[in-house]
């Protein structure tokens, strides 16, 4: 799972810039972005998955998470730019999950 975490910064961070560049994001969730930050990062980002299965079933789980955060920040973007930017968000997701073994694999060498 720590090898994983600089593909979730990557979505996240994307995400927020998109939100931010749309400058739509509502009071309640900016509180709740804050209170997070504040924990710091989750102990399962440090906890290595041991088996091939738990890191290919970790990743998927990842990219269906990246996949939720970039169609909500979709969403909360200008609504000319919606449909493309959905339809960029599926695409990645379809991609990454196509290619999770290989991916898995890259991160996961032995």
């Amino acid at each position: 799972m720590a090898q994983f975490k600089h593909l979730i910064i990557g979505v996240t961070m994307a995400c927020a810039a998109i939100a931010a560049q749309a400058n739509t994001t509502p009071p309640q969730n900016a509180q709740l972005q804050k209170q997070e930050i504040a924990k710091g990062d989750p102990p399962r980002w440090y906890q290595d998955d041991t088996t091939p299965a738990e890191q290919l079933r970790t990743l998927r789980k990842e990219i269906g998470a990246a996949l939720a955060e970039a169609t909500i920040a979709c969403k909360q973007g200008p609504a000319a730019d919606r449909g493309a930017c959905l339809q960029e968000a599926r695409a990645t997701y379809r991609q990454d999950m196509a290619n999770a073994a290989r991916i898995r694999a890259q991160n996961h060498p032995h």
